[in-house]
């Protein structure tokens, strides 16, 4: 939670929040120290939102637990100063009794600031605010060479503030960052939209993108839903301050069901901001379905406290510890599953051709849509022209992040992997790149062409020249 008040910005506020972040500090760089010089850097960090396999690490770990608070809150200068393993969760909570938030808002709760920026968030202001590395103003990061650097757009390390996005913790570590926040009303009035073409789906995404409108109303927040090819759907959020009832989806009535109407004109809600900030949280998407969170004779018992994504991830774990999913698809005769999570994005002109391409070869539904573009196009480009070079999406150019988080089953005689190769191939065909949250199986030559390449290598060179930090591909890939 925040160190601050209201009166977060007062001067006795913000050098107690500042002293316990140099403690924090403090016990970070001790125990960066303290890590043998032939072992590998790692956080002590028992939970993660990764669904990569982590090895297991028997050197002690970066000493974290100190670096979980939000430093600050300038309502003036709508700034937060933020340490790096702080939730959004805890950020948001901070941010919103002063009526600002995150430009970017992942949608689960735990993941972390730092988190998102290392790797890659998104959400639905994506399509005007980009992704959360584009609101922030500096960096403090903890280097694999273990020198602690402030990182910005201009300067001696503007190098590391454009090549740490997608880095993934192999260059160093966030400690503190400071970021833009933007000002918000206390509800969201949505609209969903039906279609029955994708293509339909794919000119209405443009048009709303370029326009920020839509039938003479503003569109703040952009989403969509894609259930089959003749039944999908854009959720389109517009601030507002008039008061009304809103929509409760905490508790029996789910989310994602609430999208789903016949009609050939929108269907209304309302929810408070926070709620909607949070709306995918409660029941992780549509995930908790497989855990029978969404069955109404089993959700009544279940606690409200535990529906959240964070406890569905500790079942997730359990199952990939004890194989608790193929042990009871082979009590009934089927094969083993391969997991399928992932989020990838391709240019908004092929949205429609990859998803007719996934719903006929991946048999998983629902996915997610969110519609994206850089915000950040004049600030000095990275190496090869690009603004963010180990994650290149192209300025003025509109993508969409496309979601899906399952299993399929293994078909007997095929390679590891078939179906995420299967997707990396298509991605990869329609000019587009996926996240590195989950499994990954490119060869080493085309993964440095398509995550960074000799700009990745010369940082690498630069901040971590001892190899203190696994490097991208081993991480991601090799999965070290």
């Amino acid at each position: 939670m925040s160190l601050l008040g209201k009166a977060g910005h007062s001067p006795a506020a913000r050098e107690s929040g500042f002293a316990a972040h140099r403690a924090g500090v403090e016990r970070l760089l001790a125990s960066y120290r303290a890590i043998p010089a032939d072992a590998n850097v790692r956080l002590a960090k028992k939970t993660s939102n990764l669904f990569r396999a982590r090895a297991k690490n028997t050197a002690p770990g970066l000493d974290v637990s100190g670096l979980t608070q939000v430093v600050q809150v300038d309502s003036d200068a709508r700034t937060a100063d933020v340490a790096g393993m702080t939730t959004y969760e805890d950020l948001v909570a901070a941010t919103l009794p002063y009526g600002l938030a995150p430009l970017v808002v992942p949608q689960l709760k735990t993941i972390t600031l730092g988190g998102a920026v290392t790797g890659l968030g998104i959400e639905s202001t994506s399509f005007r605010s980009g992704l959360p590395h584009e609101s922030v103003l500096e960096m403090d990061v903890l280097t694999g060479a273990g020198e602690l650097i402030t990182a910005r757009p201009e300067g001696e390390h503007a190098d590391l503030f454009h090549g740490f996005p997608n880095s993934y913790g192999t260059l160093g570590y966030t400690v503190r960052l400071k970021i833009e926040l933007e000002p918000v009303l206390p509800y969201v009035a949505l609209r969903h939209l039906r279609f029955r073409d994708l293509r339909e789906l794919e000119a209405a995404i443009t048009r709303i993108v370029d326009e920020k409108s839509y039938d003479g109303e503003r569109v703040d927040y952009l989403d969509g839903v894609v259930f089959t090819a003749e039944e999908s759907y854009l959720t389109l959020g517009r601030q507002t301050d008039e008061p009304g009832p809103v929509s409760d989806y905490t508790g029996m009535d789910i989310y994602y069901r609430s999208i789903q109407h016949d009609g050939a004109q929108p269907k209304r809600d309302r929810l408070t901001i926070h709620d909607y900030l949070w709306r995918w949280d409660t029941d992780w998407f549509w995930c908790s379905r497989a855990f029978g969170a969404q069955n109404p004779s089993v959700r009544r018992f279940w606690p409200k406290r535990y529906r959240r994504s964070s406890f569905y991830w500790k079942l997730v774990a359990l199952d990939h510890k004890y194989n608790i999913g193929d042990k009871l698809e082979a009590r009934k005769g089927k094969p083993p599953r391969e997991r399928v999570v992932q989020d990838i994005e391709v240019p908004v002109e092929r949205t429609a051709d990859f998803v007719e391409w996934f719903l006929r070869e991946i048999p998983i539904e629902p996915i997610w849509l969110c519609p994206l573009r850089l915000r950040e196009t004049g600030a000095p480009a990275a190496r090869n022209g690009r603004v963010w070079p180990l994650y290149p999406i192209e300025p003025n150019r509109t993508y969409v992040n496309v979601g899906f988080w399952s299993s399929v089953p293994i078909v007997p005689g095929q390679r590891e992997g078939a179906a995420n190769r299967a997707i990396e191939r298509t991605v990869t065909d329609f000019d587009g790149h996926k996240s590195l949250y989950s499994d990954a199986f490119y060869d080493e030559d085309e993964f440095a062409a398509l995550y960074g390449g000799e700009a990745y290598t010369e940082l690498k060179k630069r901040y971590d020249p001892d190899q203190r930090l696994l490097d991208l591909y081993s991480k991601a890939v090799q999965r070290k």
